[in-house]
């Protein structure tokens, strides 16, 4: 089998495991978290192959046709940049998948949690990979749905479905920014593929529309990546089980915007509106995550806060948009990815173990859980940017992208110094506070967590450590490739576990030590920042719920307005818009006929049918009850059906004939029995506006046929019915042919329109028969009575 029809496997093998799930688990327990976790790793190990291809600077991309005339197909795009990402989903989702086997062990709906994390999987990875526009659209609400899913497991609970709803609001409006920013660039350029559009980026840069096309991908990426003040949904969504959480903030849905930026860096990078607004944004983003982060004792809010603080670090970096500030985000991307996954799951075997993660209620757990204490404080440890882990490295060369001495740099440095100080806060809390000091009691005994739980957390722990300690190794594979993806043009990383001498490594002492001394007045700032938010008081979170309850109340008020729930007045509002809409036009280009409607040589027989037809629809007005009009309504139709018949079409005359009788047969037999009052009972201050609209419409469509017929006639589609009726049809009957062949589908659409009809009269008449018997029965009873 070769690469592209493997690749395409890989992209569809986590949603065919999410099939399969829930049949596993019913068989196997928990114990099919194994058996699932081999999608991933599957996966993982087909993407491996690329590093060393990719690693020699090649672009492997591919795909299939999807929709030809508009030149969208299903394709991917390999590089540095999407290559590292699929393998951290896969990667982690693996780890992932075993963990929820453990964490999630007895719940009656594990199966379903199993389809709904892979199906996550796979929309993840087919977002990073997707080269085709279409294609990244489609998966990336894929990833606002299935991460609804997720935050709603729980369904039982409101605020796991606010938060999902929440979630899905925020994510699924951005999504809508999205594709009108995509768009766009599809205007410009031309071009739906992302491989192709990178050769376009001075032409996006100079056009017109590009300010437009940057907001709208900044909305996109902005909501998903959780930017202030978007990002109020993140926190929000650690309703959902710890497993999801740890995914979600490691490797997956937050982390999409920030690889949207990252991939239309070299197409709308660079440029002042760019370098302007991602690091504004990013900066407010880092610095309010962190500081919200240190104001909470729940471990995982504690840690989505940190995400936030984190996203809105490799925002700003990616907006600076330098090569080392570029260097430095791919190597905080890796970084966060591991240890932020390993602290969650660190989080979530405490609560598993103890029933609590509030962390001024843990204490002294290092003795009964001594093997989740080390991953704890390993990851601690790359988080807070200390040697010799990966996390070092990487805040390393953020300092040396922030180095230099101008304004905007110091600025910047000292958000970036503060954020990361609050962190390195945070981070040792999690990983020293519930294990040190005296014992506290837990609502469970506490005791070490069985392997599902801690394999993945010591792996990703493991492996903060093993690839900074083979730093040019894992640069010339990862780092490299990925960091030349982001700049669209070649670099190559060397940054390495000995410290940049100078500013840079000022700058990392400086947090270290302000990081020290907020850690040891955490309560202080615990305390200071619950001040802070009491005084501030209105937050996006409450603007969210006001939104939402605005845009209720509106709903009703137009319904309420619109959807008055009388048919009449919905009849009425679609006449009079058919009629403006077909009077509007030949009144505005001023083409109403000028001459007589009627040439002056029509022959006598055809007047007198057109006179009978008008007779009849006299007939039909005046008449002195409904029964006597509907018989009438039969009138014009005969007088079509002679027509048809006078100009050589019988076979259409003999079918109007037919449909005219039965119309009339059967809406004489409904009308006789529902009760109706015998004629039209309307005021005439009703009749007149109702008889005016009436006249328009026929007016409209009697001035559009009269334009339509007065044309130069076109026998192209005539020639074809001729041509083709006999040859592929096998029909003689070229009206037949037409209405049973050529617009078969249109005719059996008018077939369910009647068969419908008929259920509905049928409906009527037996709930007509149904209401006069029981009036019967009821006068019975009253007479047994007297």
């Amino acid at each position: 089998m070769d690469i592209a029809a493997l690749t395409f496997l890989a992209l569809g093998l986590p949603f065919v495991a999410a099939l399969v799930a829930p049949v596993l688990t019913r068989l196997l327990g928990h114990n099919a978290a194994w058996l699932l976790a081999l999608a991933p790793v599957a996966i993982f190990v087909h993407f491996l192959h690329f590093v060393p291809e990719i690693a020699d600077s090649e672009i492997v991309t591919g795909g299939y046709a999807w929709i030809p005339s508009f030149n969208v197909s299903f394709s991917w795009l390999i590089d540095g940049l999407s290559l590292t990402f699929a393998l951290l989903i896969s990667g982690i989702g693996a780890l992932i998948v075993l963990y929820s086997g453990g964490y999630l062990k007895g719940h009656p709906h594990q199966g379903r949690f199993f389809s709904f994390i892979l199906m996550f999987m796979g929309s993840m990875q087919g977002l990073v990979l997707s080269d085709s526009f279409l294609m990244l659209f489609v998966f990336w609400e894929l990833t606002s749905i299935t991460s609804f899913l997720l935050i709603g497991f729980d369904h039982g609970r409101e605020a796991a479905r606010r938060a999902a709803l929440q979630a899905l609001v925020v994510t699924g409006g951005g999504g809508l920014l999205l594709l009108a920013g995509l768009l766009i660039l599809w205007n410009v350029s031309g071009i739906t593929q992302f491989s192709l559009l990178l050769s376009f980026g001075a032409e996006l840069k100079e056009s017109q529309f590009y300010l437009a096309a940057l907001l709208l991908v900044l909305g996109g990426a902005f909501t998903k990546s959780a930017q202030f003040p978007f990002h109020f949904w993140l926190p929000n969504a650690m309703e959902a089980p710890t497993p999801v959480s740890a995914y979600l903030h490691s490797a997956t849905m937050v982390k999409a915007g920030v690889y949207l930026l990252m991939r239309l860096n070299p197409v709308l990078g660079g440029t002042p509106e760019w370098q302007i607004l991602l690091p504004l944004f990013g900066a407010a983003t880092l610095v309010s995550g962190a500081a919200l982060a240190v104001r909470q004792t729940d471990l995982k809010l504690m840690l989505a806060y940190t995400t936030m603080a984190s996203l809105g670090l490799l925002v700003l970096l990616t907006g600076l948009g330098s090569p080392h500030a570029i260097e430095a985000a791919a190597l905080y991307l890796v970084a966060h990815a591991l240890f932020k996954g390993a602290l969650f799951m660190v989080a979530g075997i405490i609560d598993h173990e103890t029933g609590s993660r509030d962390l001024t209620k843990l204490g002294g757990l290092r003795s009964a859980m001594p093997l989740t204490f080390v991953i704890a404080l390993a990851a601690a440890l790359s988080m807070g940017g200390l040697p010799p882990f990966f996390g070092f490295l990487a805040k390393e060369e953020i300092y040396e992208a922030l180095s230099s001495f101008d304004r905007r740099s110091v600025v910047f440095a000292a958000l970036t110094i503060l954020g990361n100080a609050l962190m390195f806060a945070v981070a040792f809390a999690i990983a020293l506070k519930p294990f040190l000091g005296s014992k506290i009691e837990t609502p469970r005994r506490a005791h070490e967590a069985p392997i599902l739980l801690w394999l993945g957390p010591a792996i990703l722990a493991l492996k903060g450590l093993s690839i900074a300690l083979m730093s040019a190794y894992a640069h010339r594979l990862i780092s490299s490739p990925m960091s030349s993806a982001i700049a669209g043009e070649p670099r190559t990383v060397t940054t390495s576990l000995a410290p940049h001498i100078g500013a840079p490594l000022l700058l990392s002492a400086v947090t270290l030590l302000l990081g020290v001394v907020f850690y040891l007045n955490l309560d202080r700032l615990r305390a200071a920042m619950t001040v802070i938010l009491a005084d501030i008081g209105w937050g996006p979170d409450r603007g969210f719920d006001q939104f939402i309850r605005g845009l209720l109340r509106l709903a009703v008020a137009v319904t309420r307005r619109l959807q008055s729930g009388k048919l009449d007045v919905y009849m009425t509002v679609v006449f009079v818009l058919i009629a403006a809409v077909l009077l509007a036009t030949p009144v505005h280009f001023g083409e109403l006929p000028r001459a007589p409607f009627f040439a002056a040589d029509v022959p006598v027989h055809e007047l007198a049918i057109m006179a009978i037809a008008v007779a009849g629809l006299f007939a039909v007005v005046l008449a002195a009850d409904r029964l006597t009009a509907i018989v009438s309504l039969g009138i014009q139709g005969f007088a079509v059906a002679v027509i048809f018949l006078l100009y050589g079409a019988p076979d259409l005359s003999f079918t109007q004939f037919m449909i005219e009788t039965l119309s009339v047969v059967v809406l004489a037999l409904v009308m006789t029995r529902l009760r109706l009052s015998p004629s039209d009972r309307r005021p005439l201050r009703q009749k007149v506006p109702d008889s005016m609209i009436a006249l328009a419409c026929g007016l409209g469509f009697g001035l559009f046929l009269l334009k339509a017929t007065g044309r130069p006639f076109d026998a192209t589609l005539t020639d074809f019915y001729n041509l083709y009726s006999k040859s592929i049809a096998h029909g003689a009957n070229v009206v037949n042919v037409i209405i049973v062949d050529f617009r078969g589908t249109d005719t059996l659409g008018e077939i369910a329109v009647v068969m419908i009809t008929g259920l509905a009269i049928l409906s009527l008449v037996r709930l007509r028969a149904g209401s006069l018997k029981r009036g019967a029965d009821d006068r019975q009873d009253v007479e047994e009575r007297a």
